[in-house]
């Protein structure tokens, strides 16, 4: 018996298949998989850093403990070194040759009394009660390097002499050749005697230059607060052939390092090689005395300048061309100089404007024709009465300070020529006037 089914009018309605079930619970595993590898990625970590950590540990001798870091400790502080043999914890100092002899340690009863150090009859003091006995309180022995520097110098003091034969002193140097290497070899090791304004004594260096050619320059250090000072500084020149040695003169400048204004030259040494027989390989000391170095100036003069002027008083203006210099006097023994002009504006004599031409290389007689142009202030009734120019020429050096030839002051304060010239100028505005000037030390 067949049953029959009846149609019906709503939307076909077909099983769903379970293959999703299974693809969700697949995701899952793949999650849980990765976060188990993580985890023990993380743990193989955390071994090794223990495994690290014990290694260091017992390379480090079990000092530290386990619970201390390994790395980043603060510094410990440094303990003084103990001395073998001594009573204090701090290391024993040789004895200064010129500090008093310290006295002798009391003898012990196992030890045999020590000897009496024979002595000349001549420079043993009279007077004493026991040869024991010291003649001197003893100095304490300085804890540190800068206090025995200290004191090494305050006795060094005491000991040079004062120059007062008006001699600038002397200076020792050393010269050897190298034929292997065509070197020459300066040494250039103390000055004697120098004079000094302070009570303390100068600050000297040297400063020393190859002549003719001026082109190997060196100095050595400054040595504070001495009239004898020591340097043992050697200066190597290479390329210096043998043949070329007679031609060459050794051109010392002794100066006086001041930190606040321009160094004070103290004198000059000038040493021909010429008439010095130089051996390769031994070293010829030599000692010449420091002779001063403004006395050619004050033979020959510091030589003039041609300075041109116009003032404009509508713009407030002060026009300065510097045309050119002669007769400037040699700065070393080739007679030649290095000058340039520095120019300073002053009102109610203070520097409110500088300027400066170029460096004309080795000439007595520079030609610079450069203008320059300077506002006076108080504009528009400007006037030159509170004005005044100042000029100096000085001589450019590559590695000291450089040195003032002359100088010379244009204003109404001024005398002479330079009174002139000025009072010309205010009296014919808009007007370039010119004249020669000497410069004065």
């Amino acid at each position: 018996m067949k049953m029959l089914v009846a149609p019906h009018d709503g939307p076909d309605i077909t099983p769903v298949e379970s293959g999703g079930e299974l693809h969700g619970a697949t995701l899952w595993l793949v999650v849980c998989g990765a976060a188990a590898l993580v985890l023990a990625a993380f743990a193989v970590l955390a071994c090794w850093i223990a495994r690290r950590r014990n290694s260091l540990a017992h390379k480090l001798g079990g000092k530290r403990g386990p619970d201390k870091a390994l790395v980043f400790q603060p510094p410990r502080r440094a303990t003084a070194v103990r001395s073998p043999g001594s009573a204090t914890h701090y290391l024993r100092k040789s004895p200064s040759p010129t500090a008093p002899a310290p006295p002798a340690p009391p003898a012990q009863a196992n030890t045999p009394p020590a000897q009496p150090p024979l002595t000349n009859a001549a420079t043993t003091p009279t007077g004493g009660n026991s040869p024991h006995t010291p003649t001197a309180p003893t100095e304490p022995t300085p804890l540190s390097k800068e206090l025995a520097d200290a004191n090494a110098t305050e006795k060094t003091k005491v000991a040079e002499p004062e120059n007062t034969d008006g001699r600038l002193g002397d200076l020792h140097f050393k010269l050897r050749y190298e034929n292997e290497k065509n070197a020459l070899v300066v040494s250039v090791v103390s000055c004697q005697g120098l004079p000094g304004r302070e009570p303390a004594g100068p600050d000297p260096y040297v400063k020393l230059q190859l002549l003719p050619d001026k082109q190997h320059k060196v100095k050595t250090r400054v040595v504070r607060k001495t009239r004898c000072p020591v340097y043992d500084e050697d200066f190597t020149f290479y390329g210096i052939a043998p043949h070329q040695i007679t031609a060459i003169t050794l051109h010392f400048v002794v100066l006086s390092f001041d930190r606040y204004s321009r160094d004070e030259i103290i004198g000059e040494v000038v040493s021909p090689l010429s008439n010095l027989q130089l051996h390769s390989g031994e070293a010829m000391a030599l000692c010449r005395e420091i002779q001063p170095r403004s006395l050619k100036m004050r033979s020959v003069g510091r030589g003039e300048v041609l300075v041109s002027l116009c003032w404009q008083p509508a713009a407030a203006r002060l026009t300065v061309v510097l045309l050119k210099a002669r007769n400037l006097p040699k700065m070393d023994v080739t007679g030649l100089a290095d000058p340039y002009v520095k120019m300073y504006l002053l009102y109610n004599g203070q520097r409110i404007a500088k300027k400066k031409t170029h460096v004309k290389k080795r000439t007595l007689n520079p030609v610079f024709n450069e203008s320059f142009v300077f506002e006076v202030p108080a504009a528009p009734n400007a006037t030159l009465d509170h004005v005044s120019l100042e000029l100096l020429v000085l001589d450019w050096d590559r590695v000291t300070k450089n040195e003032v030839i002359g100088r010379l002051e244009l204003g109404c304060a001024g005398a002479g020529s330079a009174r002139h010239h000025w009072r010309e100028v205010q009296a014919a505005p808009r007007r370039q006037i010119a004249d020669w000037h000497k410069l004065k030390e």
